[in-house]
């Protein structure tokens, strides 16, 4: 199995909200959730239920149980074997609350606009090298 690469999104100002989310948990809880994350790196796209879900339009969530929390972190795939970390979350109700879906969501859109915005930029600054 090839193992994908691990990015976290971060916003245009910088901050990260993955990360963010990763440093707020206790250190048991912590543990799991990389752990979990290192497993998704190497298994990827043969993993299934229980660890991860998919949500929609290209969104996951990556689940641990650690006690009686529950933490979900949402991802998605992206070209070049690329795995990219949106958000997370510590699940307190039966249903994901919408909120922290559409957040998911709009990162990801975020993120294939400035990634499509770099990748043009670069082919224009290729193009006049070359000239």
């Amino acid at each position: 199995m090839e193992e994908y690469e691990i990015e976290l999104y971060e916003t245009v100002d910088g901050t990260c909200p993955v990360a963010e989310f990763l440093d707020e948990l206790e250190p048991k809880m912590w543990a799991k959730v990389t752990r979990n994350i290192d497993v998704l790196a190497e298994h990827n796209l043969n993993l299934r239920e229980p660890l991860v879900k998919p949500i929609e339009n290209g969104i996951f969530e990556l689940r641990t149980q650690s006690g009686g929390n529950i933490a979900r972190v949402f991802y998605f795939f992206f070209t070049g074997k690329k795995i990219v970390l949106t958000n997370g979350f510590i699940k307190k109700t039966q249903k994901t609350p919408r909120k922290y879906i559409e957040l998911a969501l709009a990162y990801k859109t975020d993120y294939v606009q400035r990634g499509e915005k770099n990748e043009m930029g670069r082919v224009q600054a290729e193009k006049v090298t070359k000239s």
